[in-house]
């Protein structure tokens, strides 16, 4: 089924305001209150997502689609190597964000994989294509696969978290991680 403009306009409404009221107040944060936050009616909300799990669902599955998007438009660019550092640097950045939704969505019973679904693959596809690109190039050593990227991706991710606030540390880690993936010379 088709959503009418208003509607699909209210779902990315619901599914942005809920991204961001999760991540800062977890999941014990009601629907109503994410509705509001939202400016839409419980009612609009419960048509779109009617369990909270789904809501979570949304939320995660929505930023999947956002990586395998930012994945897309950095394997398009004309330096591949540069391309797959910002990349990473950037997605590490937000793995905190993804790692609490998909532990909220854990949580709750639901099965990542299943949940996630053909964004999981979405991601695997564009995540590909960067990875081949940057080997191509030779900026990038070519034993790497794009499970060791992905795998790579979520340490990072978790790595950052440990690291909390110090920026400088962060920044090290990602580094360790970028000097890493670089060809041999």
């Amino acid at each position: 089924m088709t959503l009418r403009a208003d509607a699909r306009r209210n779902r990315a409404r619901i599914l942005d305001v809920a991204e961001k009221v999760l991540v800062e107040r977890g999941t014990t944060v009601s629907t109503e209150e994410i509705a509001r936050a939202a400016g839409v009616g419980i009612g609009t909300l419960f048509r779109h997502f009617p369990t909270k799990e789904e809501l979570i669902q949304g939320v995660f599955v929505a930023r999947l689609h956002r990586l395998a998007d930012d994945a897309t438009r950095a394997a398009a660019s004309p330096d591949p190597g540069a391309a797959i550092a910002g990349f990473l640097r950037e997605a590490a950045a937000q793995g905190e964000v993804k790692n609490a939704l998909a532990a909220m969505l854990t949580s709750a019973g639901v099965d990542l994989h299943e949940a996630a679904g053909e964004a999981q693959q979405e991601v695997r596809r564009a995540l590909g294509t960067l990875l081949r690109s940057a080997q191509q190039s030779g900026a990038v050593r070519r034993d790497l696969e794009v499970a060791d990227l992905i795998g790579l991706l979520a340490g990072t991710s978790k790595a950052i978290e440990y690291a909390g606030q110090d920026a400088a540390a962060r920044e090290r880690i990602v580094g360790v991680i970028l000097d890493g993936l670089r060809a041999p010379s």
